[in-house]
């Protein structure tokens, strides 16, 4: 059933739509290590990089007005954008993501704590730059390590994509066994 809510959506309003009977699915795009640590009750995991490879299939099972959720509002709009090329018309953003969610007082489902995929980015980033500058006094040439991630972020925040985050996301401490395209199917399909 298609609504004439806005595709940008704050938490009042989402939690007002969640108590109608034409409630949408919430879809959260955060890697599966994200997601563990804190979700709102009632979401799907499907993480942006398995939605961004299997969006027709999951286009498919997707007959109801879709929320995307992730963290501050970002990944959730690249999600909008990969479905919304894929055909799927009745999609919305949850405008702050599970950030404003959480301060707003909504119910969170907690799991166990990891880091968020951003705090991870910004860890080995600065790492990288700090590795390089110290290095740089015995060899002068690993200045150029710094100077690389400097301009990796960049080049990030002009794309608006994060080529480290996506390779991050792809590490074992993000994933988790359970959230494959075929669990996430049978999962809409309840």
């Amino acid at each position: 059933m298609t609504t004439t809510m806005p595709s940008r959506l704050d938490v009042a309003t989402l939690r007002e739509w969640q108590a109608q009977p034409d409630a949408p699915r919430l879809l959260d795009v955060r890697t599966p290590a994200e997601f563990g640590t804190a979700h709102i009750p009632g979401s799907y995991n499907v993480p942006l990089e398995l939605l961004r490879e299997h969006r027709d299939e999951l286009r498919q099972h997707l007959d109801q007005d879709v929320v995307l959720v992730c963290r501050s509002g970002h990944r959730a709009g690249q999600a909008e954008s990969l479905l919304a090329a894929a055909g799927l018309p009745t999609l919305h953003v949850l405008e702050g993501g599970v950030v404003a969610w959480e301060k707003a007082g909504a119910p969170l489902r907690r799991g166990t704590q990891k880091w968020a995929l951003e705090r991870q980015v910004r860890l080995v980033a600065g790492g990288l730059v700090l590795t390089g500058i110290l290095a740089s006094v015995v060899a002068p040439g690993a200045k150029w390590l710094s100077a690389a991630i400097g301009g990796g972020l960049v080049g990030a925040a002009l794309t608006d994509s994060c080529l480290m985050g996506s390779l991050l996301a792809k590490l074992p401490y993000n994933k988790d066994a359970s959230c494959d395209l075929q669990t996430v199917l049978r999962e809409l399909s309840d």
